[in-house]
């Protein structure tokens, strides 16, 4: 049964609308698209969002606006400053809070007639079916590639539909994955990135807007889903550029081979994403001091104490140029390389010397680490949560972002 057919009248005999709902949605009563039956669609339905950051807010604000029923948030991270930016749903005063808490209090501010649920857990495979069985649609805000794989294959095996989004710097991406009428994810992209050549967000930026745009057009997908309108994004891929404005779209076709919604699927269980994808499915807005571990590390402190003990190893910011004028390490003798040009530059880096890596949180001087090692380094160790730990723990003077 499709999507679209789910909501017939016969099912939303017991659905019904009080005065002060008519009056909060007259303004969708009075479009024929909607009337009546179409807003108690709504009502009737339920929808559940992966993630309660950039692409979570205007979705979550914007479906508890238009009258969704029941909105499930999963997440398991806290309101950070680095948020503010553009996860519209969270404000100063939310700052360390859970964002589930912000959220669901934002949601019930706009609409108090909305159930929300939250799930303040990792989305794991071992989770992911029985969270996502009791919802409709599964709306999916994450960033990164494992958890886009475990959404994609959990929505598959439960024949529900995936409203895809993905944002970067100034472009974003979206689509409907539903197997049951066109492409899944993996139909697309059968393979991940190799880990450490797709920065996150945290480390590319995005524009502010940007979550907006996106969130909105899967908000809007998610609504004519349960209407029953217009023509969804199944099998198309919508590529917008904000600093063109253009939208472009690519057509896509289903994978008979795909191995999870193919015609002879391989994939009939959820599977280990952090290992089908090489990188772990980090869904914090940084990096935490322990996530390197398995890379030589040092601790802020640490490099402080030597420091100041007389040792002279090379302090090596593989960030970016515009990061490093945010904040930077000059002072003591730090120079900068960004990670994409190390490789052009290995002969000004001594083999015999210690070399102490960092970046913003730790997380591609990892990478450069794992690189280097590769070319026969060996004496490296990394700034275990970056510049901005160096700012938390050593230097206060200087800035966090």
């Amino acid at each position: 049964m499709s999507i679209r057919d789910q909501f017939d009248p016969a099912a939303l005999a017991d659905v019904t609308l009080s005065h002060k709902e008519i009056r909060r949605y007259s303004r969708h009563l009075i479009m024929p698209e909607v009337g009546m039956t179409g807003q108690k669609r709504l009502k009737a339905a339920s929808v559940l969002l992966i993630g309660a950051g950039g692409l979570g807010s205007p979705l979550a604000m914007y479906l508890a606006a238009a009258g969704i029923g029941r909105i499930g948030l999963v997440d398991y991270d806290t309101v950070d400053y680095s948020n503010l930016q553009r996860q519209i749903i969270h404000g100063t005063k939310d700052i360390g809070r859970p964002k589930l808490d912000s959220a669901k209090e934002r949601i019930l501010d706009i609409n108090p007639y909305v159930q929300v649920d939250t799930y303040e857990v990792a989305l794991t495979s071992a989770n992911a079916l029985d969270i996502f069985a009791p919802y409709d649609i599964v709306i999916d805000g994450t960033d990164n590639f494992p958890t886009r794989y475990l959404t994609n294959d959990a929505c598959v095996l439960l024949g529900k539909p995936n409203v895809y989004g993905s944002i970067f710097r100034f472009e974003g991406q979206a689509s409907v994955f539903y197997a049951k009428e066109g492409p899944c994810y993996r139909c697309l992209f059968p393979e991940p990135p190799p880990p450490g050549l797709v920065p996150s967000c945290a480390e590319g930026g995005v524009l502010g807007v940007l979550p907006g745009t996106i969130g909105a057009i899967q908000a809007t997908e998610a609504i004519k889903l349960i209407l029953g309108v217009g023509e969804p994004l199944i099998g198309r891929l919508l590529l917008y550029d904000a600093t063109t404005m253009t939208f472009d779209e690519v057509r896509l076709r289903k994978n008979p081979n795909c191995p999870i919604c193919g015609e002879h699927p391989t994939i009939t269980a959820l599977i280990d994403y952090e290992q089908f994808c090489g990188m772990p499915a980090h869904d914090h807005s940084e990096f935490s001091a322990d996530e390197t571990i398995a890379i030589p590390a040092i601790t802020p402190r640490e490099l402080k104490a030597r420091l100041d003990a007389g040792d002279a190893p090379l302090i090596l910011d593989v960030r970016e140029p515009h990061e490093w004028e945010i904040s930077n390490l000059a002072g003591l003798g730090a120079v900068l390389i960004p990670k994409g040009q190390i490789l052009e530059h290995l002969g000004e880096l001594d083999t015999a010397r210690e070399i102490v890596i960092h970046c913003k949180t730790g997380g591609r001087s990892g990478d450069v680490i794992l690189e280097l090692q590769r070319h026969g380094y060996r004496k490296l160790l990394n700034l275990a949560g970056g510049i901005n730990q160096w700012a938390r723990d050593v230097d206060p003077s200087l800035p966090i972002y």
